[in-house]
Parts: structure tokens; sequence; C-alpha cells
């Protein structure tokens, strides 16, 4: 559940199998906030709904049963006919409108008729609506993004880790000791995909409170989850560290140059 703000007013949204739904009790309340339930079945009486509904739910939902829905549009329009989205779903199967209880309870509908009502209820309201869901969506993108991007880096630290323990760590060695170990190879992988230590970037961005990996963008990360890998097997193999630093070096270059676009950073290695 998350809530956007629309012109002052708060709207919730939820998730329903991987599909966004939008109060419209909270849409409703832009027009009228003690008579939302009214606003609502004025909506769905309405011929115009019941059509759009009808389109939608063919479109979406399998389960639609065409038969109820032909009666119920026979009726729209009348002076004597009243819908409520109970009724419309226990009658037709309909997924697209959905009741909600408990502390964000109330009506809620599939984002495609969550906009069609709030038109109905105030263009200027539909308009920002979209502006602030589309907004939300961007945000959580991005969040995405950034948790994909990073979990990417861990997914072969264990390997990468375990292969340091394995081959090159004398179980002799103290505490510190192998901590300057494990910085050591890390810094490998630092120097051949990004061209500097750890130490050297905090230096040169002590504004920074992270380190250059946060800082990295998706296509870096990927590269780096590829060269921990390779660098766990070179050292499994035996390959000194100065050369398996040329060849994981060799290697991002050649795999920043396929993925890297012409805005990011400039390849390691790369000449000007």
């Amino acid at each position: 559940m998350s809530k956007i703000k629309v012109l002052e007013r708060d709207v919730a949204i939820t998730s329903i199998k991987d599909e966004d739904y939008i109060s419209l009790t909270d849409i409703a309340r832009y027009k009228d906030s003690g008579r939302t339930d009214y606003i609502i079945q004025n909506w769905l009486r309405n011929r115009n709904t019941v059509e759009f509904l009808g389109i939608w739910e063919r479109l979406n939902n399998p389960g639609f049963n065409p038969i109820e829905f032909e009666g119920i549009r026979n009726q729209a329009g009348l002076n004597s006919f009243v819908l409520t989205a109970k009724r419309w779903c226990e009658a037709t199967g309909a997924i697209g409108i959905t009741a909600k209880a408990g502390r964000y309870g109330g009506t809620y509908a599939h984002k495609d008729i969550a906009f069609e009502f709030a038109s109905w209820v105030s263009v200027e309201f539909k308009l920002y609506l979209i502006k602030e869901f589309q907004r939300l969506k961007e945000d959580e993108r991005k969040t995405l993004g950034w948790d994909i991007r990073r979990n990417l880096a861990k997914i072969n630290y264990r390997i990468h880790t375990d292969a340091i323990q394995q081959h090159l760590i004398p179980s002799t060695l103290s505490a510190k000791q192998t901590s300057q170990v494990y910085a050591s190879e890390a810094d490998v992988l630092n120097l051949a995909l990004f061209g500097q230590t750890a130490a050297q970037w905090r230096q040169a961005h002590p504004e920074h409170k992270g380190n250059m990996r946060d800082e990295a963008d998706v296509t870096q990360l990927v590269c780096l989850s590829n060269l921990e890998n390779l660098n766990a097997l070179f050292i499994a193999e035996g390959l000194p560290q100065s050369l398996r630093l040329e060849r994981l070096n060799r290697i991002a270059i050649q795999q920043m140059t396929l993925l890297a676009s012409n805005d990011r950073m400039k390849l390691p290695g790369e000449k000007k």
C-alpha cells in the first residue's frame, strides 16, 4: 500500500496480482468527502461507464460473464437503475473494481478504470493524478533498479571471497592481515574496472559518504559481477595478482565497450 498526494489530497494505491489499483473512494473525496459511496454509485449507473467497464473486462478478464453484463447494460441509463461496485463484481465476475476492508478500506479500481473515474470527477484532478502516479512509478523504478544493481554486485561476492580465503589466506594470518588481503583483492577489481583503488576514489571524492561501487551505474555493476567471477577462477588457477589485474582490465575494457553508452564515464584504460 502506498499513497500519493494529488491537489493536497491523499490517494491510496494498492497492488493486486502485480497490477496497480487506485482508491476510487479517495478520488471521490475531491468532489464530496462526505458522500463518496454515492458519487461512485452515480458514476457506475451511467451507461457510458457500464460500456467502458464491460470492454475493459472483456480485454483483461477471461472469467468475465458477458450474459450478466448484457442484462446490466440493458438497464443502464434508466431512472430506476442502481449499480454498486459489489453488485457489479458479484454479477459479472469483474476484476477491475474491488472493495477493501480495514484501515485503507474503500472501493479500488485498476488504474485504467481509476483514471476514467477521475475524468468524470474532475479533468484537472485526473491530470494531476496521472502526473503523481507516474512520478511514483518512476521513483519505484529507480529504487528497484538500485536494489537490482546492488544485489547484482553482491551475487558473486561470496564466490570471490571464498576463492580468496581458500587460495590466498594462510590459516596463520591475523584478522588484520586477512582484511588486508581482501582489500587488496577488492582493489584488483577496482583498478581493473574503475582505474583507481578505493582509497584513491575516496580521496578524490570527499563529499561522498559511500564508495565507488555505490556510485556505479548498472553497466559497471554488471561488468563488476563478471570480473568477480573471473578473478575467483584466476585465483583458483594460481595466477599471480599482476597477471590477473592485466587480464581483468582487458576484459573490463572489452565488456564496457559493448555495454556502456556514450554518455557514461571513460572506459578503464581508454586513451583520451
